[in-house]
């Protein structure tokens, strides 16, 4: 008795570490989400501070459009490499027919629409906010605060409203057959972040940036505020394993992002948020539970046949019945 129990112990040792073998191989192999906690610790946090350091560095010699484009393509390439190396899952690394799709969203709503939009917001804020100042005889905006200080404040500004439209994208048909074309996105990396319908992301863009305009945030702080915007939204859809831990109760990043992007429609009606996640905490949406991962499928459960093609989801608001209509066939046929 006294070997077979330390034979037994040893045994037992073994098989565990056999076990702990399998379980290692079949994660680099993509049957799951892999884990590299100890490699990222903090990556993406640090990766846009990086970005807006180096915003702030080149806006007195390139001024704030080029800084902007420079940084944001650095931040971009960043999180491109990072997702080879250190991907959440590697499934989600190969396209699913969506890469051409993606990258047409990118060009017309992820550039367009912002060229688009931008000078029309300045133009009308611009004079509003003057008649303001003049009218209460002190600037609104803080301007003497440190930059960085700044963005913060522009990042709680403009979350808000933000937040509701979001939120009413969600619960408001007319508004979700607009925004559901980011919804049909069968997997989750750094192009996400561009797919979107133009006239939703406009309304989202419009609805941010009209408070600072007409709170006189000045064009420095404007510009840190877009490349934020730009450089976190990548990482929000980004399939990078990160781990933030209590800042996810701070930051609307990619570990709640995930639940929001899920086919169950009680978790991806939550995690609404932007950039930050304080709404949902005040409002009571947010959604992140510790005993289980996101799921690896993710779209529009009621929709499995929304249209793949770009000029098609183009279309979808404006046909949405009948998109609605095919997909009720697509389910008729699929449980024949």
């Amino acid at each position: 008795m006294g070997r077979g129990a330390p034979a037994a112990a040893t045994a037992s040792a073994n098989a565990s570490a056999r076990r702990n073998r399998r379980r290692r191989t079949r994660l680099l192999l993509g049957s799951g989400p892999c884990r590299h906690r100890a490699s990222l610790p903090g990556w993406s946090s640090r990766s846009s501070w990086a970005a807006l350091a180096g915003a702030l560095a080149l806006e007195p010699l390139l001024g704030a459009p080029s800084a902007l484009l420079v940084a944001q393509g650095a931040g971009a390439l960043a999180i491109v490499v990072a997702e080879r190396l250190w991907p959440f899952r590697r499934e989600w690394n190969h396209s699913h027919g969506d890469l051409l799709t993606d990258v047409c969203h990118a060009i017309v709503s992820g550039l367009g629409t912002a060229q688009l939009a931008r000078p029309l917001v300045m133009a009308a804020g611009v004079v509003v906010a003057g008649a303001l100042s003049r009218s209460l005889g002190v600037g609104l905006w803080p301007a003497h605060w440190h930059p960085l200080a700044q963005l913060a404040l522009a990042l709680v500004i403009a979350e808000l409203p933000q937040y509701w439209l979001h939120r009413w994208q969600h619960e408001r048909d007319w508004l979700w057959r607009f925004h559901a074309v980011h919804h049909s996105a069968p997997r989750l990396y750094w192009l996400n972040a561009a797919r979107f319908h133009p006239v939703d992301l406009g309304l989202l863009y419009v609805i941010g940036w009209v408070p600072l305009v007409l709170l006189g945030c000045p064009e420095t702080t404007l510009m840190l505020f877009a490349l934020f915007d730009a450089v976190f939204g990548m990482l929000q859809h980004s399939n990078i394993d990160v781990r933030l831990g209590p800042l996810n109760r701070v930051f609307s990043m990619a570990e709640p992002h995930r639940w929001h992007h899920s086919r169950v429609l009680d978790e991806a009606n939550t995690n609404y948020g932007s950039n930050l996640i304080v709404w949902d905490l005040v409002f009571g949406t947010f959604f992140l539970p510790a005993d289980r991962e996101p799921p690896a499928r993710i779209g529009i459960a009621a929709m499995p046949a929304f249209p793949p093609g770009y000029l098609a989801q183009l279309a979808v608001p404006f046909r949405w019945r009948r998109v609605q209509s095919e997909a009720a066939g697509h389910d008729a046929r699929a449980a024949a």
